[in-house]
């Protein structure tokens, strides 16, 4: 399983404001099926941050653009595969 961050960049904040509930539960649903490492907001404002567990590039695109941010034009996405330091993660 590979890692891959996700930054949501703000494109519209009422927007953000009128899905944040449908966006909080597909992560909820993706978290149960093993496809969320972790997840926030940026304190600024400025958008969040998804950490998708994922076998592929593809796959964790495909996550990222069927979330209800993306999908309704609230946010952008930004999508990196991220290489974790296990060696400091306790968890």
């Amino acid at each position: 399983m590979k890692y891959f961050a996700v930054q949501l960049p703000m494109l519209d904040e009422k927007k953000s404001a009128d899905y944040r509930e449908s966006h909080l539960r597909y992560l909820e649903e993706l978290t149960e099926k093993g496809h969320i490492f972790t997840y926030g907001r940026f304190v600024d404002g400025s958008g969040g941050l998804v950490i998708y567990q994922a076998d592929d590039l593809e796959t964790a695109t495909n996550l990222a653009k069927n979330d209800p941010y993306v999908l309704n034009g609230a946010r952008d996405y930004e999508i990196k595969e991220w290489a974790m330091n296990t060696d400091v993660v306790k968890r």
